[in-house]
């Protein structure tokens, strides 16, 4: 089993790019892994990026070195949005990467990040092993990506002044969802929308431009929201946001890999659920420390206040993602089906 332990002590702590190999004795397989959260160390910083070295140590350590791997921190390497395609391309090796952010080319991937849907870190979770896991894993095989590590996040909002807690807060406000769908859902409240990236909402607030994100509780720590921010909505009790985060791999590279080195990343992609689970949820708490501590004022979300939303969601977003194709249809379904 995989621990923090064990991959430690072959594991470099720069901040950008790790590079593991075996000197001269042959030529390793070199994997490009990019994102675009805060670069750290395997020790300190954004879970996520430690997710990225942990897993291209412990590569690295089950192969012997014959699997290298690069880390491409702040999307150094690829800008965010296009990190997706370059993936189905296989201009792009591996990216832990937030599944609707590819909705504009495939609109089926919106699933990740629908509200109300998942009410629950078991919930999401259990997605893998039940029929939405495979139908989602397949359809993604199919259009060249493969999932290594499922990481399910919750979600809050961070504003400029009043807290969006209940739908009618967002009224007349300019919001950040996360996805077309969510953006659905907060139009109907009344708010207008922007579309960005989480590590574009600091400067969309700190401009005017944006009045309040709504993003995973680890991004409004890591991108310092609680600097352009007046009210947190934290989402560690209940939550309506809950976004498919996974580590993804261009299928045309793994495909080329030795089937040794594909069972090595298939298997420590899939060890490291757990390390995403706690990483995620142990930010759900985090985040109003933050926040309070930044002069923040904090507010909770209840399951009735997450059921206003989800009513919303399901007489639009759902509705509307469901007609967009049979997958999508199939797939909310599926998911639907998947009791909290």
């Amino acid at each position: 089993m995989l621990t923090r332990r064990h991959v430690i002590v072959t594991a470099l702590a720069a901040p950008a790019v790790l590079r593991f190999g075996t000197g001269t004795a042959h030529a390793a397989t070199t994997l490009k892994i990019s994102h675009q959260f805060p670069g750290g160390t395997i020790d300190k910083g954004d879970f996520r990026d430690r997710l990225c070295r942990m897993f291209a140590a412990e590569v690295a350590k089950r192969s012997g070195g014959e699997i290298a791997a690069e880390i491409y921190p702040n999307s150094s390497l690829i800008k965010t949005n296009a990190q997706f395609s370059a993936m189905r391309k296989g201009a792009l090796d591996i990216s832990l990467y937030p599944m609707p952010y590819a909705g504009g080319e495939l609109p089926e991937t919106n699933i990740g990040l629908m509200p109300g849907l998942v009410a629950t870190y078991d919930q999401g979770l259990r997605w893998k092993k039940e029929p939405v896991g495979k139908a989602l894993t397949d359809f993604l095989a199919d259009k060249g990506i493969i999932l290594l590590t499922w990481v399910w996040q919750a979600g809050g909002v961070a504003s400029r002044s009043r807290a969006i807690v209940a739908p009618e807060d967002a009224k007349g406000l300019k919001v950040r969802g996360g996805s077309r769908e969510m953006d659905m859902v907060l139009q109907t409240a009344g708010a207008a929308v922007l579309s960005v990236p989480s590590n574009e909402i600091y400067a969309a607030m700190q401009t005017g431009a944006c009045d309040a994100g709504i993003t995973s509780s680890t991004s409004l720590i890591s991108f310092r929201l609680e600097e352009v921010a007046k009210s947190l909505t934290s989402g560690a009790g209940a939550s309506y946001w809950f976004m498919l985060e996974p580590l993804m791999m261009s299928k045309a590279i793994f495909d080329k890999l030795p089937k040794n080195q594909q069972d090595i990343i298939l298997s420590v992609g899939s060890e490291l659920e757990a390390f995403g689970r706690k990483g995620a949820q142990d930010d759900d708490i985090e985040v109003a420390k933050v926040y309070e501590k930044a002069g923040a004022k904090v507010s909770q979300l209840d399951v009735a206040t997450v059921g206003k939303w989800r009513d919303i969601a399901r007489d639009t977003a759902w509705k509307d993602y469901s007609a967009k194709t049979a997958t999508s249809a199939n797939l909310l379904k599926l998911a639907s089906d998947v009791a909290a």
